[in-house]
């Protein structure tokens, strides 16, 4: 069973705070979620089924991150989303914030075709990395990276550094075993969990 797009706004509300929205985003997030909601009956692309909870994990987060790269970053700067899976948290804030050019970077052959296929389907301009970062041009550098559940965060974390410009900012999603002892960067709640928080480089 779908969401309607009120049903999602209600359930994004928290996680966007006083963010200005538009009916366009819910009705591209609608998309997305029936995309995501097919591809994943035939193909793992997450381990979360329930459409209420693929809005408030994924959705919801992803978009509480955008909101709070908004005001770091002017338009047309440029973001990498470091391991996107299914396109989190790259998309949703593609979604948000139209104006940034986003990379989403995904080397697992299925996940980067899910990817192309909801670039296309939602009619964006993203750009889709279907091989590791590490074998990205030395010269690619952006002014964000972003990271959520990478499979090896530790060395994604050490990777970081030759993709981030020098005054970049690096937005981390996860957990305080990120960051054992006192966290290098900003720790930020997530709203509606008890152990996820969003870590910011400025």
């Amino acid at each position: 069973m779908t969401l309607s797009e009120t049903q999602i706004a209600a359930l994004l509300e928290p996680y966007l705070s006083d963010a200005v929205t538009s009916p366009a985003l819910y009705a591209q997030l609608s998309r997305y979620l029936d995309l995501l909601l097919r591809w994943n009956a035939r193909t793992n692309l997450t381990a979360i089924r329930e459409p209420e909870e693929i809005v408030r994990r994924h959705f919801g987060e992803s978009l509480f991150v955008g909101v709070h790269l908004s005001p770091l970053l002017s338009s047309g700067a440029t973001l990498l989303d470091f391991g996107s899976g299914a396109g989190f948290p790259g998309l949703p804030i593609q979604l948000l914030l139209p104006e940034l050019q986003v990379t989403l970077a995904e080397s697992q052959g299925k996940k980067a075709s899910f990817l192309r296929e909801a670039v296309r389907t939602l009619g964006l301009k993203t750009e889709v990395w279907a091989r590791r970062v590490e074998e990205m041009p030395p010269e690619r550098r952006f002014h964000c990276v972003t990271l959520r559940a990478v499979d090896n965060m530790a060395s994604a974390l050490e990777a970081v550094p030759a993709r981030l410009l020098p005054s970049g900012t690096l937005a981390v999603l996860g957990s305080e075993a990120l960051f054992p002892g006192a966290p290098p960067l900003q720790k930020i709640p997530v709203p509606g969990s008890r152990n996820t928080f969003l870590y910011l480089s400025q």
